[in-house]
């Protein structure tokens, strides 16, 4: 990154156009975050302020922690009521749905793009879970109605269907490097740690963060804050014992927004404009990632890779050529 730019105005002026663009956004009927991905590809290297970011460690962090105060404000707006109601419809498809997605995804790719049945998989892995991060905006948009039960099951599973995710991922990387036929007992445990360590942790670190902010005796403009930090700790607490800190961070949220507390209007209103700069900044930081014209030769030898692709899909693209 090149450090000559003025960040702080630059930074500044890219959450202002978010948010105005965000307004154009609900009346022609775009994708909220699909705008902010744009504003940022147009802000990289190859739109007119040119900014050279392809740091994919930083962008990592900055990403889990920015999904982290995500999941924890939609927890924070999950009814106990909404999450009794659609508890088993979510946990079925944070599991048998996930898995079904990436499994559908793997055979596709596999077939199209002529890839082993493992490399398959790891693709339908990594596309098989729910951003959470889209379906928070979705659902809290104005105008948007679902039936009380619909819109519950959705929001909830998008905020406990990573360790799915996560598992089957480091699952398909781990057989693939090791060259092993069928997964082992190492790949089911893993599985079982992130699900219910993560539980665990995330129910007791939020009792324990409502115990503290119940007993701290600070401004009340810090109580927010320290519902915050207390909201990363556990995520990264839960995340350094190999834990799912996003499900941890998750049930935090939906402990502290269904119990009485200090300052509950406060951290629900500072929560959601906390949940909202997220958002800009994680899409915005995806879309400094994109090179777009690096996209066209990317996609170029996708001729090469399978009969299938070349027999169905490369007649109506061969203007690529």
């Amino acid at each position: 990154m090149d450090l000559s730019y003025p960040f702080v105005l630059v930074g500044g002026v890219l959450v202002v156009l978010a948010i105005l663009l965000g307004q154009l956004s609900n009346r022609i009927g775009a994708p909220l975050l699909l705008v902010f991905l744009a504003l940022g590809m147009l802000a990289g290297e190859d739109g007119p302020l040119g900014i050279h970011f392809d740091d994919v460690g930083i962008a990592y962090q900055l990403g889990s922690m920015a999904l982290a105060i995500i999941l924890f404000d939609g927890g924070l707006r999950t009814p106990t009521a909404n999450f009794r109601i659609a508890l088993w419809p979510s946990l079925s498809l944070a599991t048998v749905g996930v898995l079904a997605t990436a499994a559908v995804t793997g055979v596709a790719a596999s077939w199209i793009f002529g890839l082993t049945w493992l490399q398959g998989l790891l693709i339908g892995a990594i596309v098989s879970s729910t951003d959470a991060a889209a379906v928070f905006v979705l659902l809290h948009q104005r105008g948007t109605e679902l039936q009380r039960r619909v819109g519950a099951t959705l929001e909830t599973e998008s905020g406990i269907n990573d360790p799915m995710a996560i598992f089957l991922t480091v699952a398909c990387v781990e057989l693939i490097r090791s060259g092993q036929a069928a997964p082992g007992w190492e790949v089911a445990g893993h599985f079982l740690r992130e699900m219910i360590g993560g539980g665990l942790i995330g129910v007791a670190g939020g009792y324990a963060l409502i115990w503290l902010i119940n007993r701290a005796e600070v401004a009340p403009g810090l109580y927010p804050i320290l519902a915050a930090a207390g909201g990363l700790v556990i995520f990264a607490g839960a995340a350094q014992v190999h834990a799912s800190g996003f499900l941890a961070v998750y049930l935090a949220g939906l402990v502290i927004g269904n119990n009485r507390h200090r300052a509950a209007s406060m951290i629900h209103r500072f929560h959601d404009a906390l949940a909202w700069l997220s958002q800009i900044l994680l899409f915005l930081m995806l879309g400094l990632l994109v090179t777009p014209h690096r996209l066209v030769p990317d996609i170029r030898p996708l001729r090469w890779y399978g009969p299938a692709f070349r027999r169905y899909v490369m007649p109506g693209a061969r203007v690529l050529a």
